[in-house]
């Protein structure tokens, strides 16, 4: 019998944030996963200036790991899961990757910002957290509630054997995949259906572990990449978008806007991230 996951889902006890904590509780309860609620601070600008004493700076702890502790009792009680809290005065990706080492987490869920210019040229905690980790990430929108995800969305470059095999992996997190995934690629130039990606599809599809899961690929010509995105999502009827960000090098990263970081904001469904490869 295989041990139960650990999924973390930081919060900063915002609306969004909480939502995001429901929903990973609602995944680790069909999965029998373990949740660790996470919690990392820092001073605000006024407390930073007026030289906080260490004292004050426990009892903040103090405060906040209470808090998180209440939050995680109630949890426990209303989904019957576990639940382990961790609060600290850190910067998050820090803190973050600290826990992730010590629990072997496999996922980390957030919540999902709203839409607006600062967000696409600037990103946030989230879409940072996307970029470093090297986890997956699911980006939990403040309406979206846990369901499970019957139709899956998968916005890819270009489809490889990779690519479909990570979705075993989706099986173990979102639970029995009974419905199908759609493999959805924009193309800049007119492309057609390769025949070895057309191969690569079958292969998967005969293996055993995803053989119950029906596939469809998508692929349409256009140069607005996340416009044709959003529209997939709603003409499929999506459940979740999957996404890989692209690692660039610091001379692209000047002119290129992640697409990830874009569509981590503003969605009505959720965003999984896995870390590129």
């Amino acid at each position: 019998m295989s041990l139960p996951i650990n999924i973390i889902a930081a919060t900063n006890f915002s609306e969004t944030a909480n939502n995001a904590v429901n929903y990973a509780a609602g995944i680790a309860k069909s999965t029998g996963a373990k949740l660790i609620l996470f919690n990392s601070f820092s001073l605000s600008v006024h407390s930073a200036n007026s030289q906080i004493t260490a004292e004050a700076m426990q009892k903040q702890i103090d405060k906040n790991t209470e808090r998180l502790q209440n939050l995680g009792n109630d949890l426990s009680k209303l989904y019957n899961i576990e639940v382990s809290t961790c609060c600290s005065f850190s910067f998050v990706e820090d803190f973050l990757k600290e826990i992730i080492e010590k629990t072997n987490a496999e996922l980390v869920v957030m919540g999902m910002a709203e839409r607006s210019l600062e967000q696409d040229i600037m990103g946030n905690t989230t879409t940072s957290v996307i970029k470093n980790l090297k986890i997956p990430v699911l980006a939990v929108p403040i309406n979206a509630s846990y369901k499970t995800a019957n139709k899956i969305l998968y916005a890819c470059d270009t489809l490889s054997l990779t690519s479909i095999k990570k979705f075993s992996w989706l099986r173990k997190i979102v639970g029995t995949l009974g419905g199908e995934i759609e493999f959805f690629s924009v193309e800049e130039k007119l492309n057609t259906l390769k025949e070895e990606q057309s191969e690569t599809l079958i292969k998967s599809i005969a293996n055993e572990e995803l053989q119950e899961v029906k596939y469809v690929y998508k692929s349409v010509r256009s140069n607005t990449v996340i416009n044709e995105i959003h529209k997939e999502i709603e003409t499929y009827g999506a459940d979740i978008l999957v996404m890989v960000p692209q690692k660039y090098g610091f001379w692209d990263s000047l002119v290129h806007r992640s697409k990830t970081r874009i569509m981590a904001a503003g969605l009505s469904i959720p965003l999984l991230s896995y870390p590129a490869l």
